[in-house]
């Protein structure tokens, strides 16, 4: 049972699609970067084996001593795991390919599925004062983005304007539902975000007709289009709201955070 004592907790948002180079973790990226930006407290979970989420934030490798790995299987302090990056009011707990592993070490859990909700709830956690945790899953729909989910208030999902978009999306709802229905009952879409969007392009046009025809109000109005600048940040070790902060690709996550605000505000009145 809850405690009606503590404070209420943050928003958590997985940021999830099973088909890779869709945006994912560039969306995670600069989307937590753009709330802080507005004021928020952010924390960013790699839950990606490939720790790119980790690298674009600036965390190098031999700096990740304790990562998302030990906080699923060991028993160790939040304060431990949990990393300042060089954006104010944003932190991260980093991964590493040990995370790999992690779903052939879990399946002997038998809390296995609940041990994100778990760590992410404990009471320690509550001194951080987050206003939102996002959390970057695995590029398939394998134990850890059930994890996720489990873990979640709502699933975010970065959609690429290309051909076969909608393809494999499907499963994902599925994976949702499924997740609803067994372990997290509250669990629903935050919404669908159209990532590398060209206006020019006949195709990008098309795929956010179709995306709009079939899943309606759940695509975000907000579109991220094709930017060079989004794609240089990470090398750089940065989001593009610090890369470049006035070009298209930054004013388009401070968008979509303030859409993502304003929904939650309609939400929580």
């Amino acid at each position: 049972m809850s405690d009606p004592t503590r404070p209420r907790g943050p928003k958590i948002i997985s940021v999830a699609n099973q088909k890779g180079g869709v945006g994912k973790t560039t969306t995670a990226i600069n989307l937590s970067a753009a709330l802080a930006e507005a004021g928020c407290r952010v924390l960013v979970v790699d839950l990606d084996p490939q720790g790119n989420a980790s690298t674009g934030l600036g965390v190098e490798t031999e700096d990740r001593k304790l990562t998302t790995y030990d906080l699923l299987l060991e028993d160790i302090k939040l304060t431990d795991v949990i990393q300042e990056t060089g954006v104010q009011g944003m932190g991260i707990i980093p991964a590493t390919v040990d995370l790999s592993s992690a779903d052939i070490e879990l399946l002997s859990n038998e809390k296995r599925s609940f041990l994100l909700h778990d760590a992410l709830r404990q009471p320690a956690m509550d001194a951080f004062d987050w206003d939102y945790i996002l959390i970057d899953c695995p590029p398939s729909l394998n134990l850890l983005t059930v994890n996720a989910m489990i873990a979640s208030d709502s699933v975010l999902i970065p959609l690429q304007s290309e051909f076969f978009a909608l393809e494999g999306l499907s499963q994902l709802m599925l994976t949702v539902r499924e997740v609803r229905q067994t372990a997290n009952p509250k669990l629903r879409i935050e919404g669908v975000v159209l990532t590398m969007f060209d206006a020019r392009n006949n195709l990008s046009q098309q795929v956010e007709q179709d995306a709009r025809d079939n899943l309606g109000e759940l695509v975000m109005e907000t579109r991220i289009p094709r930017n060079v600048r989004v794609s240089e940040a990470p090398s750089f070790a940065q989001p593009v709201i610090d890369y470049d902060p006035t070009s298209k690709g930054a004013e388009a996550y401070r968008e979509l955070a303030r859409e993502l605000m304003s929904k939650h505000m309609k939400i929580a009145a």
